[in-house]
């Protein structure tokens, strides 16, 4: 059924179509979700870039660990966009504390392991449940659900290590052949071979940092509408949203 208040088509799914619902949230909204995400990621990789000369690895890894923090501000957007709303930079300043500043160490910690991350996502932000009800309805939302969820995060994971690999090895394949020793010679000249090691070391980190600026609004998404088709079959969550609307 078609309601009216809403920007999707909600009824119940599969949750392996479900996630249909979220590429199309992405792609209608994707100038609020870019907007929003795009100077949080690069606030984030930038300091996170300056922990080259710490530990090489250390940059890619800042960004990679604190991807759960820079999702609430996906999860945002998308909350909105589900209505028909869009986000600005305005709207997410005003709404920052409870955007970043909710369960910011459960976000980072326990929760960063979670093999179904974006599917319950919402139960912490969203609803803003806590303790034994936040429990019972993580246990709940996961029931008959819970390999898609694990899948969902299985499948992100390695397209975003294909698009990584994908593009450092990009330079070097599409150099022609005898090319790639003129490549060579062009890095040995800049400067010493520690100040090669960090242009590579933030090279790969900005690379990285593309993969997921590309990538991570469709997981958020689709884990987010994986969730939401979870609460139309469990509590016919588009009839209630047609309720509210109509004695609004």
């Amino acid at each position: 059924m078609r309601v009216e208040g809403l920007a999707v088509m909600l009824r119940p799914r599969s949750p392996y179509e479900a996630c249909d619902l979220g590429l199309a949230l992405v792609r209608h909204h994707a100038r609020s979700l870019w907007r929003c995400f795009a100077p949080v990621l690069l606030a984030v990789a930038l300091l996170a870039m300056c922990a080259v000369e710490v530990a090489d690895w250390l940059p890619v890894f800042l960004i990679f660990w604190l991807k759960p923090w820079m999702d609430r501000t996906l999860l945002f957007v998308l909350s909105r966009a589900v209505f028909g709303q869009a986000t600005h930079w305005s709207d997410l300043w005003a709404a920052r504390r409870m955007v970043w500043g909710g369960q910011f160490f459960r976000t980072l910690l326990w929760r960063r392991f979670s093999p179904w991350r974006a599917y319950t996502q919402p139960i912490e932000q969203l609803e803003g449940q806590t303790g034994s009800r936040r429990r019972k309805r993580t246990t709940l939302m996961l029931k008959d659900n819970r390999g898609a969820a694990t899948a969902l995060q299985v499948a992100f994971a390695h397209a975003e290590a294909v698009l990584l690999y994908g593009l450092l090895g990009l330079v070097w394949w599409m150099a022609p052949e005898d090319s790639r020793n003129q490549v060579m010679d062009w890095l040995l000249h800049l400067g010493n071979e520690e100040g090669r090691a960090v242009i590579k070391d933030l090279l790969t980190a900005g690379i990285y940092t593309a993969v997921v600026l590309f990538l991570e609004p469709f997981y958020v998404a689709a884990g987010f509408a994986m969730y939401l088709n979870r609460r139309v079959a469990l509590e016919a969550w588009d009839v209630e949203q047609e309720f509210r609307r109509a004695f609004a």
